[in-house]
């Protein structure tokens, strides 16, 4: 990939346009939603993504993340934030296809009812593992066609919104919810802007990736901002009541502002976000198992690749893993996401301070700013949110545990699984 498809690649890893902001609009309304999406990427966002950017640069091996940890902190480490990963994506990758029925659901709602939801889902998984093994390349490149057709709409939809306030006082913008949930709202909000270090892990299938990494990841970040941003603003200006979005909402306010035909191509749109994202995030996934496997943590099985690349038995193996997830509701998968995915992100923070310390010499093409002190610094925010994300999720449960003891026993089964792999390992 060159430097284009990797920020269309990045942009669906962390975004896929404006949907699934709709929730930070119910739950807050639209100013303290406005100030979230603006202050949360710059202690959330911006750090990981200059993280990201010295790393991905300065070690761009296949496998991303889990290569840092395994370097900086030994293989038991490295296994451990591969196995954080990989469980949280469990959880991730059943989000995507969820909104895609909800999207379709908005068109044709006898379409996903019943069974017929989940048969929508799985076809979503399977066609995107076929997709995948069609490599990188175009992965990538299909990204930047659905970015602008994912788009379009909302391109339409800002303008009709600000046509309609046409300057005329603040609209629903300082109108308040009735029962505001901030807690919920920003662990929402961190979703949305969560995910900058997954293009780290196709790092030998990008071009020049020491300077097209912390390139991708600065431009990225600023495309998730406005996409977040603009429609967000204008459709409050134009006077939409806030307590009424919820999933899914971007549809009735493009019907409110314009008319059904925009509604058709919003839900479109949000079906594009669905399959648009899961996409680039199971390429991203599929390397780590794959990584793993070449130091002998995996079965060999996992090396095997087709003659583009692409490792095959891991694309088939994560699809099927991923499929058995997609009952779980939108809300319990964000809160177990964000905990799972929360503590992998720290251990990437830590290996950054450990490599700045233990390889000074390393060649960085580019740096995190403010020398060792910036480098620590840059980790304070994320370690603050994520504290944050447990304390909102412990009324949540999965599986009848409380999500914390659950994420607790994720991380101990990490342990123990590594220690099965390294006596098997040994053994051979």
């Amino acid at each position: 990939m060159r430097l284009l498809p990797l920020l269309g690649a990045t942009y669906f890893m962390v975004a896929g346009g404006p949907y699934g902001l709709e929730d930070i609009i119910g739950k807050a309304g639209y100013w303290r939603a406005l100030v979230m999406l603006a202050i949360i990427p710059m202690i959330w966002s911006l750090p990981t993504s200059l993280m990201v950017g010295e790393l991905a640069s300065a070690i761009p091996a296949e496998g991303g993340y889990y290569v840092w940890v395994r370097r900086a902190m030994g293989r038991f480490w490295g296994f451990q934030e591969a196995w954080l990963s990989l469980a949280a994506s469990v959880f991730d990758m059943a989000i995507y296809p969820a909104i895609f029925v909800l999207y379709l659901s908005r068109f044709a709602p006898t379409w996903t009812s019943g069974y017929r939801g989940t048969m929508w889902a799985l076809a979503i998984v399977v066609g995107c593992a076929l997709w995948n093994l069609t490599g990188a390349k175009a992965i990538g490149r299909g990204s930047v066609v659905l970015f602008f057709v994912l788009m379009a709409p909302f391109v339409v939809l800002i303008a009709a919104a600000l046509w309609k306030w046409h300057g005329h006082g603040t609209g629903a913008l300082l109108h308040a919810v009735g029962a505001p949930d901030i807690a919920g709202a920003i662990s929402v909000t961190m979703w949305n802007y969560m995910g900058w270090d997954n293009a780290s892990t196709v790092a030998q299938e990008v071009d020049d990736p020491q300077h097209n990494y912390p390139r991708a990841m600065l431009g990225a970040a600023l495309l998730v901002s406005l996409t977040y941003i603009l429609p967000l603003a204008a459709v409050g200006l134009a006077g939409l009541a806030a307590d009424q979005f919820s999933t899914g909402a971007w549809t009735d306010a493009a019907r409110t502002l314009v008319g059904p035909a925009l509604g058709l191509a919003v839900i479109v749109g949000g079906m594009i976000n669905g399959a648009g994202m899961f996409n680039p995030l199971m390429m991203s996934y599929t390397r780590v198992p794959f990584a793993m496997a070449e130091d002998g943590l995996m079965p060999a099985v996992l090396l095997r690749r087709t003659k583009l690349g692409v490792p095959w038995v891991s694309v088939l193996l994560c699809a099927a893993i991923w499929a058995l997830a997609l009952r779980f509701t939108f809300e319990r998968l964000i809160s177990i996401d964000l905990v799972l995915y929360g503590a992998s992100l720290l251990l990437e923070f830590v290996a950054l301070v450990v490599l700045r310390r233990r390889e000074p010499n390393l060649v960085r093409p580019f740096r995190v700013p403010g020398g060792m002190a910036g480098t620590v610094a840059a980790g304070v925010g994320p370690a603050l949110l994520i504290a944050f994300a447990l304390w909102a999720a412990r009324d949540e449960r999965v599986l009848g545990l409380n999500a914390l003891l659950f994420s607790a026993v994720v991380g101990i089964a990490g342990a123990v699984v590594y220690a099965v792999a390294e006596l098997i390992r040994r053994r051979v």
